[in-house]
């Protein structure tokens, strides 16, 4: 029987399953899959919120220096 403030440690062996000859290519396939979706998603948000920014960074440092309001005007 359990006392109060006693603790049953609990041993859990993984389980292993046996490996197929293609197992490998399989998940270094479905890695390439993730990473390159996670990369293309963050390149479309950093795309998104950069591309003003970056234009008017770009404007800023022109030749005939305008000001913030010129470009930020439509006209």
């Amino acid at each position: 029987m359990l006392r109060l403030g006693e603790s049953v440690a609990v041993r859990v062996e993984p389980k292993t399953y046996p490996r197929c000859k293609g197992e490998d290519d399989e998940t270094a396939t479905q890695l390439f899959k993730e990473w390159s979706t996670w990369a293309v998603k963050k390149a479309k948000v950093i795309t998104h919120y950069g591309f003003i920014p970056l234009v008017i960074i770009i404007g800023m440092n022109s030749d005939p220096k305008p000001q913030l309001s010129q470009l930020l005007s439509p006209v």
